[in-house]
């Protein structure tokens, strides 16, 4: 039986590194889309579209590729046929829960077909995935303090939950923290086990996770916990599976993980500010995105209030981070970022500006470069990229 459970060891592996991200020629490319997910809070009217050229890295609006209500966050299938994005509201249909909403994606003009709209099982969806088969969205509901799974039907719509689990426990700073706040989920590249970093409980919960079935299972141990009023809030994998990476929103912190995909299980390495060195956290300052670069060489992450994106080499051995420097975002907010499918361009969504700003990635060092390339959108929340081949 050992044998057996070290084959399944080495596949899964195996699995996780064939499925590492890597860059897109842009040489092959026509264009890139981008879907800014935004709030539509009297200044918003939903998903945007954009056009970046991947050699320039100048974007041009498509204008409104669908209305929607706070699509704050995005996600698209691997087929690269349907979009979905969380509805952020406290209440719908009656109900304190938010929405998951599904789009058909019109291949010639990027435009977005509504297709239907399921509950998200808890009040302020903040973030989802789909899953590497493309037959699940998970979803992360912030004020509610739930995760749930939502099966992706034959036509693209989604199907009510097939699970949904409430994440309890005590917080460590009830003013600041609450309650229990699920704050991101995602997948790891074998498609078996599930993160969600709750804000509120300090901890990284993994679950079990079945795509066949739309199921999630706590996993053994249960969960990987921070430091106490860290505040977990977004996560990303390292393309050799090996690593991960948690971006912490209260003291402004990231943390690498060592991660064994065979058993699912996290446990921290090493965690660093991700602030200028003798800045001091403010009550005002948040961290908010982290992204691994495709090469897997660099880590980023978005500071608000310092209005910055902090930039950290990896080691890909080890997974450890060493500092190596940080660039002003242009404006105000920066709530999200993405980099393009080229590996080339990084994306910063100003929220509270209104602007979205184009820096150059120095494939040597990690560090940004301002194209002076931005372009305005209301309330950008979230950025997602569709390659468009010659």
């Amino acid at each position: 039986m050992w044998q057996i459970g070290l084959l399944l060891g080495c596949l899964t592996v195996a699995l996780a590194e064939t499925q590492a991200a890597s860059a897109v020629d842009p040489a092959t490319l026509s264009k890139v889309r981008v879907y800014v997910g935004t709030y539509t809070d009297g200044k918003g009217q939903g998903i945007v579209l954009l056009d970046l050229d991947p050699k320039s890295g100048t974007l041009t609006s498509r204008g409104l590729a669908a209305e929607a209500l706070s699509p704050s966050f995005l996600a698209i299938d691997p087929a690269r046929q349907h979009l979905y994005s969380v509805n952020e509201v406290a209440e719908s249909g009656g109900r304190k829960s938010g929405g998951v909403s599904a789009f058909a994606i019109n291949p010639k003009d990027g435009s977005l077909k509504h297709l239907n709209t399921e509950s998200s099982e808890g009040a302020g969806p903040c973030h989802l995935v789909v899953d590497r088969a493309g037959k699940n969205v998970l979803v992360a509901n912030y004020g509610g303090g739930t995760v749930a799974s939502l099966p992706i039907l034959a036509d693209g719509r989604l199907g009510a939950a097939t699970a949904t689990i409430e994440h309890t426990g005590t917080v460590a700073d009830p003013k600041r923290q609450g309650k229990p706040h699920a704050h991101s989920i995602n997948v790891d590249a074998a498609n078996r086990f599930a993160i969600a970093a709750d804000l509120g409980l300090d901890k990284l919960f993994v679950y079990k996770f079945d795509p066949a079935k739309g199921s999630l299972t706590p996993n053994d141990p249960p969960f990987t916990a921070t430091a106490r009023r860290s505040g977990p809030r977004h996560f990303a994998f390292h393309p050799n599976g090996h690593h991960a990476y948690v971006i912490n929103e209260i003291n402004c912190t990231v943390t690498a993980l060592d991660y064994d995909a065979e058993h699912g299980v996290l446990k921290e390495i090493q965690t660093l500010p991700t602030l200028p060195d003798g800045v001091e956290v403010k009550p005002s300052d948040s961290t908010a995105e982290v992204q691994v670069h495709p090469s897997g060489k660099f880590l980023y992450g978005s500071n608000r209030g310092n209005d910055s994106i902090a930039i950290f080499a990896i080691d890909a051995a080890t997974g450890r981070l060493t500092p190596v420097g940080h660039q002003p975002t242009g404006g105000k907010i920066p709530r999200n970022f993405a980099i393009d499918p080229t590996g080339r361009f990084l994306l910063a969504a100003n929220q509270e500006s209104g602007t979205i700003v184009v820096f150059r990635i120095d494939p040597a060092t990690g560090k940004l470069e301002s194209t002076g390339q931005s372009i305005e959108v209301k309330s950008p929340v979230c950025l997602k990229f569709i390659p468009i081949a010659k």
